[in-house]
């Protein structure tokens, strides 16, 4: 019974591997093709603005559905049809005729992929009880190995000059067969319910009353510290993607080494998460957070100071390797927090850190027409000492 156990545990953590991959790689099929985009449909900057901002709109719109289609369907089928769903999304703003209706595809597409992220992350906690191990962050480190798979397959459908319908119908008919194919490695629905179940009678009486003493006072306090900690880690990935290669370039680097900066953060993220799971296991999450902390404000703001080229790669570098470990440990610890029906702090913490998506390029934005952009980038150092001063919301270290 142990080794079927076991065997069932090994394909279902394969299959959830394979999830998140897909879902990195869906939208990074797209992203690299944006400027073509916006080119056929000859959009302004305010068109084009309003056209990226549609994919957190729709996920922060549907956000909070997640929990209720998880305790409904099952985590795993949730993350397969959102999956599916996402893919059909971004084929319909490649194929769409009209700036509205690409705004509306884009906006469903959000939706779909957060609902297909809260499935996932619940598939992959259930898996990970079973394991009585962290393996969250090794999910989530196959999640940009996704993006890498992507941003290549965008690149050389750019090179064979393959339209756009074309090139996205496509990846949605391959990542929807490695879903599909997934789903059925996925643990069933009565093991996960059984898994479930079990981590709730882990309660013993006395500490069922004192998380009905937290539910009372202290349930908010520590949903608000993860929503800081979580909109911090998505912040700081949006440094890299929004920022790193204006900001390098503005210091005078070489435009094929200005990308770089991107390229830094999140190497050195991969990197954090291959190691994420062994360092978690060992120092808790609370430590693994307080040192990411650290290595974002401290590692990122010397960097602003000095002002150099190499100075900031190595800031970037740091601030993706501090941020590594994050937003998983956000994710387990949500769905843990006493008094909540399954999937709710799950989906209330993945709702609102998509807040950081939204509202960090605008702040950022907005601080560098006043500030420059040098000063305006310490927000992301300001966002790791916030996530020390939030770190004892996480679960600190194993007792042996």
């Amino acid at each position: 019974m142990a080794k079927t156990e076991a065997s069932a545990n090994s394909r279902a953590r394969a299959a959830v591997s394979a999830l998140f991959l897909t879902n990195g790689a869906l939208f990074a099929n797209m992203a690299p093709r944006l400027p073509e985009l916006k080119q056929e449909l000859g959009l302004e900057t305010v068109g084009y603005g309003l056209l990226v901002t549609a994919w957190p709109v729709g996920a922060i719109l549907a956000g909070l559905a997640a929990g209720s289609l998880v305790r409904r369907f099952g985590s795993a089928r949730v993350a397969t049809f959102g999956t599916i769903a996402t893919g059909m999304a971004l084929l319909g703003a490649g194929s769409a005729p009209s700036l509205i209706w690409v705004v509306l595809a884009f906006a469903l597409g959000g939706a779909m992929d957060s609902i297909t992220d809260v499935g996932q992350n619940a598939h992959g906690l259930v898996v990970q009880r079973r394991y009585g191990r962290s393996i969250l962050n090794s999910f989530h480190a196959l999640w940009s190995v996704g993006a890498v798979i992507g941003g290549v397959m965008a690149a050389g459908a750019m090179h064979l000059k393959l339209d756009l319908p074309l090139h996205l119908g496509g990846s949605m008919l391959l990542f929807a067969a490695v879903a599909l194919t997934a789903l059925k490695f996925c643990l069933p629905r009565s093991a996960e319910r059984a898994t479930v179940e079990a981590v709730a009678s882990d309660f013993s009486d006395a500490l069922r009353a004192k998380a009905s003493s937290i539910r009372r006072g202290r349930v908010l306090l520590m949903m608000a510290a993860l929503v800081l900690i979580s909109v911090a880690g998505v912040m700081v990935e949006d440094a890299g993607n929004s920022w790193a290669t204006l900001y390098l370039g503005v210091l005078g680097a070489p435009a094929p080494l200005a990308a770089t900066g991107y390229i830094a953060l999140v190497g050195a993220q991969f990197i954090g998460r291959l190691l994420g799971d062994r360092m978690v296991d060992r120092f808790g999450q609370r430590g693994m957070a307080q040192t990411g902390g650290l290595l974002i404000a401290f590692g990122m703001g010397l960097a602003l100071l000095i002002g150099t080229v190499p100075s900031t790669l190595l800031g970037f570098a740091a601030a993706g390797f501090g941020s590594a470990t994050l937003v998983p440990a956000v994710m387990d610890q949500a769905d843990k927090l006493p008094g909540l029906p399954p999937g709710t702090g799950l989906s209330v913490v993945s709702w609102l850190m998509r807040l950081g998506f939204l509202f960090s390029p605008p702040l950022v934005g907005f601080l560098a027409e006043d500030l420059g952009l040098r000063l305006a980038l310490m927000v992301f150092p300001v966002a790791g000492l916030a996530v020390l001063i939030c770190s004892p919301a996480l679960r600190g270290r194993k007792p042996a």
